[in-house]
């Protein structure tokens, strides 16, 4: 066997020797885009396929007529099921899909595991299809970029081609689960923050133009959700746009930061069951008394968007409202209130989805109750058409929630078709993107990671210093001191050592000091004080301590501040860790600026 997995391994770098002399690095990429944008596709169609069946196997027999008590199970055995599968066959934590493809890309040089290219897919079909209230589109994302970053180390690509790889994942998966090709670019560099460069922009637009196409021919060209502009972009209705905008500046806030603490909430149970008990309860009574928070939740997208007063009361059915028409506005807009709560239950009892389709949602229904609160009130003396408010909400919510302002715009366009409303969807986008920017300067998928500078942005110094680890400028070191060593003993340990500046550390090597060469010079020679000095004499406090969890800002900046150009790290403990030298940053980081910047 052994014999056999050596002769594999052999024939595989041959192949990567004959791939190196036959394909120039640069079309190499291409072909691996492509490959990313064809297996990113397949595996949307996968878990959209998968989430259809188990929805439709379990609710075919549902009246309409009256709220259904399953509502009350499904959603439960949903999580929990998904549960046992995330802790006993994955042993991962495979959340917040977006964020993790963040955190690899700022601190993982694009490293994403291999599970990852299955387990989100498998995960979020269960989570989905029971009812929860939650996604499919982020668990693609980290599917598509999964796989571009497995595939790119297969073939031992360097670190910012895996970024590029890992990016075309991304685009790929948007691009091919909403038949979106320009937004799926457009997200990866909005959101995932990957620079726009020629050596770039190719590979990322042959994933999104073959994802797209792959999904194109297996379902057909038509969009994801169907839309007919019925009453055109009027120059008098601008108002109307702009507050919209503000409106869903402020949804987005509301769910952002309700979200957060939700979650918050979930991460001070320890207990996995205690979680499912929270979240399952919470998700089954809101979708028992709201069904349209079951699962994506997109088949009251495809009724806002195109029904008429006489069909929309359909979004009662299946509810304690059902019959009750003139409560749809109340019905509506306590969605707007508790979507987020289902959401949030979901993810954080256990289940695996994300936002995008909570966004989308939300957004339908914000712009449809605002059109409807606008045309009763009669604003201005403007009436407003509701379905296409509902497909601006969209965008809205998009923008601001993303912080993603164009991602918002195209992606709506394109899943709509609704090419004719662009001014709108850009007014309303861009207003609501100014609105919680205020309050929030990150969106919700990186404001974790700023706070903690592991966030990559399109700031290229400081895109460098966090792509930059510990790792790459600690200095580790075996010669310790201790305080109680005489200067006779510092003396032969300077003589084997080619180092000038050594730790002061106590028995359990927590750092004490540190002892810099030209600082003992003057004594280490005389042989008659050998006996007279010890090292805890001899040491000096360090200007700084570095702790090795502190970003390369904080490690920067603590540099300019103490104009030092040797200091210690330790760890949490106060255990030291090693040394960081000012030179050593200072190379690193023109090495790779010099490879950032490379075409």
């Amino acid at each position: 066997m052994e014999t056999t997995g050596a002769t594999i391994l052999s024939r595989f770098d041959k192949l990567l020797i004959w791939r190196r002399k036959k394909f120039g690095e640069r079309n190499f990429i291409l072909l691996l885009s492509f490959v990313v944008g064809i297996l990113t596709a397949c595996a949307g169609l996968l878990l959209k396929w998968l989430i259809e069946q188990i929805e439709h196997l379990l609710t075919r027999g549902f009246a309409v007529s009256e709220a259904n008590w399953l509502y009350l199970v499904y959603p439960v055995v949903g999580i929990f099921l998904t549960g046992l599968f995330v802790r006993n066959i994955v042993k991962d934590d495979i959340g917040h899909g977006v964020t993790k493809i963040l955190f690899a890309i700022a601190r993982k040089q694009s490293y994403i595991k291999s599970h990852n290219t299955w387990s989100s897919v498998i995960a979020s079909a269960i989570t989905i299809g029971f009812g929860g209230s939650v996604g499919a589109e982020a668990p693609i994302v980290l599917t598509g970029s999964a796989i571009g970053s497995n595939l790119g180390r297969v073939f031992k690509m360097n670190s910012k081609t895996l970024m590029l790889l890992v990016g075309c994942g991304a685009a790929g998966a948007v691009s091919g689960i909403f038949k979106a090709p320009i937004a799926g670019l457009v997200f990866t560099l909005e959101v995932l923050m990957i620079n726009l460069t020629m050596a770039s922009l190719l590979p990322l637009l042959v994933s999104c133009v073959t994802a797209a196409g792959v999904t194109f021919a297996v379902t057909g060209t038509g969009t994801v959700f169907e839309f007919h502009l019925e009453d055109a972009f009027l120059v008098e209705r601008i108002p109307a746009y702009i507050f919209l905008g503000v409106f869903c500046g402020l949804m987005s806030l509301y769910f952002t930061r309700t979200m957060n603490t939700l979650e918050d909430l979930f991460r001070r149970f320890s207990n996995p069951y205690k979680k499912l008990l929270l979240g399952g309860f919470m998700l089954s009574v809101l979708i028992y008394l709201f069904p349209s928070l079951y699962g994506e939740g997109y088949d009251l997208i495809h009724l806002l968007l195109n029904g008429t007063s006489e069909t929309w009361e359909i979004a009662l059915e299946r509810s304690l409202f059902y019959g009750h028409g003139n409560l749809l506005l109340c019905y509506l807009a306590l969605l707007l209130v508790f979507k987020v709560f289902a959401s949030t239950a979901t993810n954080g009892g256990g289940g695996c989805g994300g936002i995008f389709a909570p966004s989308l949602f939300l957004g339908c229904v914000t712009g449809f109750v605002f059109s409807r609160l606008w045309n009763i009130n009669s604003v201005f003396g403007i009436n407003v058409m509701e379905k296409n408010f509902a497909m601006l909400g969209m965008c809205g919510l998009m923008s601001g929630v993303m912080h993603a302002p164009l991602t918002g715009v195209f992606l709506i366009a394109e899943l709509t078709g609704g090419y004719g409303l662009f001014m709108p969807l850009m007014i309303v986008s861009v207003c609501a993107y100014l609105t919680i920017i205020i309050f929030e300067p990150h969106s919700i998928y990186s404001m974790r990671l700023a706070r903690k500078g592991q966030l990559v942005t399109h700031n290229k110094d400081r895109s460098i210093l966090t792509l930059m680890s510990m790792d790459s400028v600690v200095e580790k070191y075996e010669e310790l001191l201790y305080p109680d060593m005489y200067l006779g003993d510092l003396v032969k340990q300077i003589a084997d050592s080619e180092r000038d500046v050594f730790p002061v550390v106590n028995r359990q090597h927590e750092l004490m000091g540190v002892l810099f060469l030209d600082d003992v010079r003057h004594v280490m020679f005389r042989q008659e004080l050998y006996r007279r000095f010890r090292v805890g004499e001899l040491m000096i406090p360090p200007k700084a301590r570095l702790s090795i969890n502190d970003s390369m800002d904080v490690v920067v900046a603590v540099f300019d501040k103490t104009k030092a150009w040797t200091l210690p790290v330790v760890d949490s403990a106060g255990i030291f860790v090693g040394f960081i030298r000012r030179s050593k940053v200072f190379s690193v980081y023109r090495q790779m600026l010099a490879d950032y910047s490379d075409e």
